[in-house]
C-alpha cells in the first residue's frame, strides 16, 4: 500500500520531518511511505494563479496516485503553520486531489498536550466543500516534549508510544481499504458490500409493513405491534418502570443518545431540545429512518467505516471531537457498539456531550489546571521557533 507523508512546515529542521521519515522506516516492512516537503510551495495567491507550475503539480500527482495521505503538523499559535493552510489551499482552487482521499493527521510537537489544537483545525479545513478529504475520525497521534522523544538515530525511544502509533497505523490501514473499495466504483450501491445504509434487508426487530421513510414511523410502527405507553409498566433487567418515566429518564441524561440497529435503522433518540438547539441535530420525523437518510451523502464512507469498526469488533467505541460549536464547547461524539450478552452485534448507541463543564468541574475540584508549558501562549517567536518570527511553534 502507497501513502505520502506530508510535512505540514516549510522548516528545514523540523520534528514533523523526522517523525514522518520514523514512520517511513519503521513500516515499511508493510506500507511504503514517501515523505515529501512543501518548501518550494509559493504563497497562495488567487490573483497569480500557480497551479500548473511543478511544484504544486507534483504534490497533486502524488496525491493523486496514492492510497492514502499522512499530513504531519507542528502547531502554531494554536493552529496550523500558513505554509501548509498555502498548500491546501493551491490543492483546493483549480485541482482538488484531497478529493474523497483517505488521510490521517499525526503531530509532533514541544507542548506536553501536542499538536492537538492544531490537528482540530487541521480536520476542519479537509472537510472544506473545495478540499473534502476522508479524514479518519476518532485517531489521533500526538507526540509531546519531541525534543526528548528521539534517539541519536531518530527513532521514537518509548516503546509504548511506538506501540500506539503502530496502531494508529494499522487502523488507518483498514480506514483506507474500506475507503478506496467504496470510492474506486462511484457507485454507492457498492457500499452494500460493507454496510447497507438504505436498511434494505430485515431483522428480528424489524416492524414490517411500515415506510421506514415516513414522518409519523413512530406512530404507524407502534400500532402495528401495539406498543405500550403511558403508565404501562416494563419489566427491564433489574427494575421495573412505566414508559413515562422511561422517557423522563432518558430525556434527563446529561447527554443527547441516539440508537440504531444492526440493520442501520435509525430507531431512536432522547428528545430533550429541538433540532435546532441539539449539538447532533435530530428531528422526530427521522426515527424510523435508515442511516442514508439521515447523513449527507458524501459522509456514508466515514458512516459505514465507523459501523464496521463496531459490528466486526475491531472496536467497541469510536470517538470524534466535532469543533463547530465555538470555543466554550469541547463537543464529543462516541460511537458506542451494543451486544448481547453473547457478544452478538445489536447496534448501535452513540451519546454526544459537550465536556467541557466536566473538565472546568475537575480543575476546580483538583486545583490543577490546563498548561501548554513554555510555548503554548503568548505573542512573539520562542526560542524553539519552526517557522517565521511571531509564531509560537510544537515542531
Amino acid at each position: 500500500m502507497k501513502f505520502v507523508g506530508i510535512v505540514g512546515t516549510n522548516t528545514e529542521d523540523s520534528y514533523n520531518r523526522v517523525l514522518l521519515n520514523f514512520m517511513a522506516r519503521h513500516f515499511k516492512k508493510t506500507i511504503d511511505i514517501e515523505v515529501l516537503d512543501i518548501n518550494d510551495i509559493p504563497m497562495f495567491n488567487q490573483s497569480n494563479d500557480q497551479t500548473n507550475s511543478e511544484p504544486i503539480q507534483y504534490l497533486n500527482k502524488k496525491i493523486t496516485s496514492a492510497d492514502g495521505v499522512i499530513i504531519a503538523t507542528p502547531e502554531y499559535n494554536h493552529s496550523i503553520p500558513a505554509a501548509l493552510q498555502s498548500v491546501i489551499e493551491w490543492l483546493s482552487f483549480r485541482i482538488h486531489p484531497f478529493d474523497g482521499k483517505p488521510v490521517t493527521i499525526v503531530g509532533a510537537s514541544y507542548d506536553v498536550q501536542g499538536s492537538s489544537r492544531a490537528q482540530l483545525h487541521l480536520r476542519q479545513v479537509l472537510d472544506a466543500p473545495g478540499v473534502n478529504a476522508t479524514v479518519m475520525p476518532g485517531n489521533e497521534f500526538l507526540l509531546g516534549e519531541v525534543h526528548k522523544a528521539f534517539d541519536e538515530k531518530e527513532n521514537i525511544k518509548d516503546s509504548k508510544t511506538v506501540e500506539f502509533l503502530e496502531s494508529n497505523v494499522k487502523k488507518f490501514v483498514r480506514f483506507v481499504n474500506v475507503i478506496n473499495r467504496t470510492e474506486s466504483s462511484k457507485d454507492l450501491e457498492d457500499m452494500s458490500d460493507s454496510e447497507d445504509l438504505y436498511a434494505t434487508g430485515a431483522i428480528d426487530t424489524t416492524i414490517k409493513d411500515v415506510d421506514m421513510s415516513a414522518d409519523d414511523w413512530v406512530e404507524q410502527a407502534a400500532e402495528k405491534v401495539g406498543a405500550v405507553e403511558g403508565d404501562a409498566y416494563v419489566k427491564l433487567d433489574r427494575g421495573v418502570l412505566t414508559v413515562n418515566q422511561l422517557n423522563h429518564f432518558l430525556k434527563s441524561m446529561p447527554m443527547e443518545l441516539t440508537y440504531a440497529d444492526s440493520n442501520n435503522q435509525f430507531l431512536y433518540y432522547n428528545r430533550m431540545y429541538e433540532a435546532e438547539d441539539m449539538l447532533a441535530s435530530r428531528s422526530p420525523n427521522q426515527v424510523g429512518s435508515p442511516l442514508a437518510n439521515c447523513h449527507p451523502e458524501r459522509t456514508y464512507t466515514g458512516v459505514a467505516w465507523v459501523i464496521q469498526q463496531l459490528r466486526t469488533g475491531k472496536q467497541d467505541r469510536v470517538t470524534v471531537r466535532v469543533p463547530t460549536h465555538g470555543p466554550d464547547k469541547f463537543v464529543v461524539h462516541n460511537y458506542q457498539a451494543i451486544r448481547d450478552e453473547d457478544g452478538n452485534y445489536l447496534g448501535i448507541n452513540e451519546y454526544v456531550q459537550d465536556i467541557q463543564p466536566i473538565i472546568d468541574w475537575y480543575l476546580k475540584q483538583t486545583g490543577q489546571e490546563l498548561t501548554g508549558g513554555n510555548v503554548d501562549a503568548g505573542s512573539g517567536a520562542t526560542d524553539n521557533v519552526d517557522a517565521g518570527s511571531g509564531a509560537t511553534t510544537q515542531g
